[in-house]
């Protein structure tokens, strides 16, 4: 609401006494200009988000979250204990494709406030993992039990922010038709080790047309903040995936006879990377499964 409307309504604050309004007239004379009615109206509508995470806390989502309030940043989830954040950080920063920061959460605290209103880690997420020793052994809907008091949330940019962009530029995504979670694949893409954190980058896949493949690059370049273009376009043995129709995480698609893989950096990597150093204890999203934020996907444009 700019200052003129702010003003307006100030003044009618200030005219509520009978003594100010005309003979016979009352209040419920008065109408508000347009633009402050349906500024009104809008603080009324739902935030699609806070919507979001309140299905997944009230245990009404269980699944993948694509497509789930399109408009809306999605992240990935890691959570480590505190002697280990640094080293993570460290690794995010070196590794900023399949890692971008979204928000990193104060010792002990699941709140995450600059995402959304009360954000809250231990509920919001329609499925989770947790790991010991590098293994996963639960898949809880919930993670409170799991809390500790050392517990540092790290929040990752997520590919889905940037489906609604495909989208839109009409760039059909299999996925989405198919109903099903995007497909993730291990490579033999080295990421850069800060501390104890090495292993290989993980990406998703997009099928598509050659026609189409210009422009989802184009359209993507713009979200660095969510792993921005892609990072390999067809043959993809070349990056170490022997069976496309075998991904490690998520579900196959269809791919017709003219569309090429293209695939780009994903926030799974973080749990590869768990696997393959093995810390005693962390907890992530389930593949697929995404926090919701009250970001919107346009403010992580970069033009």
């Amino acid at each position: 609401m700019d200052v003129s409307n702010l003003s307006y309504l100030r003044v009618l604050m200030d005219v509520a006494s009978d003594s100010y309004l005309p003979k016979g007239a009352s209040m419920n004379d008065l109408s508000l200009p347009k633009a402050v009615s349906q500024a009104a109206l809008s603080a009324q509508t739902p935030n699609p988000g806070h919507q979001a995470r309140l299905r997944s806390r009230n245990g009404e989502a269980r699944g993948h979250t694509a497509g789930v309030a399109p408009g809306n940043v999605q992240g990935n989830l890691m959570v480590l204990p505190k002697d280990l954040a640094s080293d993570f950080l460290l690794f995010c920063q070196r590794n900023p494709r399949p890692c971008p920061i979204l928000a990193v959460s104060e010792p002990g605290n699941p709140m995450l406030p600059s995402l959304g209103e009360d954000v809250d880690i231990r509920y919001d997420i329609p499925r989770y993992r947790v790991y010991k020793d590098g293994v996963l052994v639960d898949e809880p809907y919930d993670i409170a039990s799991q809390w500790r008091d050392d517990l540092v949330s790290f929040v990752l940019g997520c590919s889905f922010s940037f489906e609604q962009a495909l989208v839109e530029a009409g760039i059909p995504l299999r996925h989405l038709e198919e109903q099903r979670t995007v497909p993730m694949y291990r490579t033999n893409i080295a990421t850069t080790p800060a501390g104890v954190f090495h292993g290989p980058m993980v990406v998703s896949m997009r099928p598509m047309r050659a026609a189409d493949i210009v422009r989802a690059v184009q359209v993507t370049s713009r979200f660095p903040s969510v792993h921005g273009a892609p990072v390999h376009i067809g043959m993809p043995h070349l990056i170490g995936i022997q069976d496309i129709n075998q991904p490690d995480f998520g579900e196959s698609v269809t791919i017709h006879e003219d569309e090429m893989p293209v695939f780009w950096a994903c926030g799974v990597t973080p749990q590869s990377v768990a696997m393959a150093m093995k810390p005693a204890f962390c907890l992530t999203h389930a593949p697929g499964s995404m926090l919701v934020t009250d970001l919107t996907n346009n403010s992580l444009a970069s033009f």
